[in-house]
Order: C-alpha cells, then structure tokens, then sequence
C-alpha cells in the first residue's frame, strides 16, 4: 500500500513559479509510473505529466517548456516544478501512482491570479 501526500501549493501572480513535492509512504522505487494531475471545477481531471521508473517524461501540451516532473527514489518523493504560471494553471493538483491509478493523493491548490 502506497499513500501520497502533496504540499507546496499557495497563490502565484501569474509568471511566477511554484514547486510541487508528493511524499509517498511506501517505495516508489517499485512504482513504474507516477504523475501529477489538475482538475478545476466543473472539468475532468487531466493529466499534467507523469514519470517512469526509468526516468521517460510526458507532459500535456498545454505545459510543455514550463512545468518539470523528477522524482526521488531515496527520498520517496515526485517533483513539479511550474514555471511561467498563468491563470488557466489554476487548479487542484493531484500526485497519482501507479498504473493504472492506483493511488491519489489528496491534492493541493494552485491559483495564478492575472
């Protein structure tokens, strides 16, 4: 069993950048994959990024060049490092692992005020 906690959300003006961290409780060293999603009210939730065992990195096309996934295998942790926030960022983001999803965290605002 694998729980995911996130922190480091908060408010941003747009252009600004915030730093995401996914605690896991377990080893994520035996998790193939892990990602960050976003949902805002009203809408799916969606993909961010996400991030293999092995290092391989996808991202949503509407963050590519801005946001960055790592992870940590001896620190138990996954990184998202946003960059160049814009409003349309805002949302609740959450760290997910597993595939398919198996584990949720219970996810952290963002908001990028204009």
């Amino acid at each position: 069993q694998v729980q995911l906690v996130e922190s480091g959300g908060g408010l941003v003006q747009a252009g600004g950048s915030l730093r995401l961290f996914c605690v896991a409780s377990g080893r994520i060293s035996s998790i193939h994959v892990m990602g960050w999603f976003r949902q805002t009210p009203g809408k799916q939730r969606e993909l961010v990024a996400r991030i293999t065992s092995g290092g391989s990195r996808t991202y949503a096309d509407s963050v590519k060049g801005r946001f960055t996934i790592s992870r940590d295998n001896a620190k138990n942790t996954v990184y998202l490092q946003m960059n160049s926030l814009k409003p349309e960022d805002t949302a609740v983001y959450y760290c997910a692992a597993g595939v398919p999803w198996n584990y949720w965290g219970q996810g952290t605002q963002v908001t990028v005020s204009s």
